[in-house]
């Protein structure tokens, strides 16, 4: 039996994208021990068999501080579990975990969900990130990435592991998200969603705006929702539109299908993505999705097939994709979605994403086995 360490920042992203993973690796009579910040998921995953270690993540600053007792509390985790292999996630996990493992010779697999706004800018924050990155992932034995374009990247920056390997993001669980009948609404409402923080790089301030154009066009022939946590300052904009009639600002929700269910289309303005897991449930569940025109997002959505893209950063291009969506007729929006959920299936199935992940984890697990024999 061996024993998996994952370190992720997300115990809700871990279970609703990776708990396939955790499942399969249980089931093959793994040890599995889950480093994780918050409790949203843990009773979940607990329940299945991991065992639980809560460690303190500040995920979007970088306080020195609170870095540094993040690092040291991941050496102790480390020498203490002394685990077989680890497998990170998310920016902090991948680069302080993966410094770690290199450091104490414990082999790590790494997961580059995302680049977020820094690798897009040119300056000293910039530099210090793609240092820390070489330094974490050196040694790392499969970099997993979600779209091509964050390799290329990683790739010409010199940050690079032992190897690396292209997924189709976390894939989409084809039976938790089944395809729904397409909404026939009595009241002749389209419904839109966003599914996803409300923060800036999310392109909440586009949403909110192309919101306020669609209400002063189509007054009360069209709904617009937002479901998540408002990470941002925009708490107050939120609550302004939603008083006036605007928007539905919805809390997170646990279980987001029923509302992907009733929804029309799902909107995906973010501005950058590493692979859009909104996107893959939204068209797994049948439903035409308009996004951004991005890596991580463009994969996902055929223009014009399977929904509309439109350029990121741009409140009118968002406009002018919903003003679209709004003048499609019914059976075509059906179609669209009959034809996202055949996307899913054929090219996003989780299944064939889990299977490629225990088939390098198999090959780094035996190497191990080799060398202590």
């Amino acid at each position: 039996m061996s024993k998996i360490l994952i370190l992720a920042n997300s115990s809700g992203g871990l279970y609703d994208f990776r708990n396939e993973l955790l499942l399969r690796l249980l089931k093959e009579g793994n040890e599995v021990l889950t480093s994780l910040p918050d409790t949203v998921r843990t009773a979940e995953i607990a329940a299945e068999g991991c065992r639980v270690i809560h460690t303190p993540i500040n995920r979007r600053g970088m306080n020195p501080s609170q870095d540094y007792h993040l690092l040291k509390e991941y050496k102790r985790l480390l020498k203490t579990e002394k685990p077989d292999l680890v497998i990170t996630y998310t920016i902090k996990p991948n680069i302080y975990g993966g410094f770690l493992c290199r450091k104490l010779k414990i082999p790590y697999i790494t997961t580059i969900t995302g680049l977020g706004s820094t690798f897009e800018r040119e300056g000293l924050m910039k530099k210090l990130i793609v240092r820390m990155y070489r330094a974490g992932l050196r040694g790392c034995e499969c970099i997993f990435f979600q779209n091509a374009e964050n390799r290329e990247i990683f790739r010409n920056l010199g940050i690079t592991g032992k190897k690396d390997r292209l997924v189709g993001g976390s894939g989409v669980d084809l039976t938790r998200h089944p395809a729904e009948p397409y909404p026939g609404h009595q009241d002749d409402v389209t419904r839109f969603v966003y599914v996803g923080r409300l923060m800036r790089e999310k392109g909440t301030q586009e949403y909110l705006t192309a919101a306020q154009a669609l209400h002063d066009r189509y007054d009360d022939r069209v709904s617009v929702a937002a479901i998540g946590y408002c990470d941002d300052d925009y708490q107050s904009q939120l609550e302004e539109a939603q008083k006036k009639g605007i928007l539905k600002a919805i809390p997170f929700q646990k279980d987001i299908h029923p509302y992907l269910r009733e929804a029309d289309a799902v909107v995906m303005p973010s501005w950058h993505e590493g692979m859009s897991n909104v996107i893959m449930e939204a068209s797994a569940t049948g439903r035409p999705v308009l996004a951004s025109d991005i890596s991580g997002c463009r994969e996902l959505v055929e223009d014009g097939t399977t929904g509309f893209l439109f350029e990121a950063r741009n409140a009118q291009s968002l406009i002018a994709a919903m003003n679209r969506f709004m003048e499609t007729p019914l059976q075509e929006r059906a179609a669209m979605g009959q034809m996202a959920r055949k996307k899913m299936e054929r090219e996003f199935d989780r299944q064939c994403i889990i299977d490629a992940y225990m088939d390098t984890i198999d090959t780094v697990l035996s190497r191990r086995q080799d060398k202590v024999q």
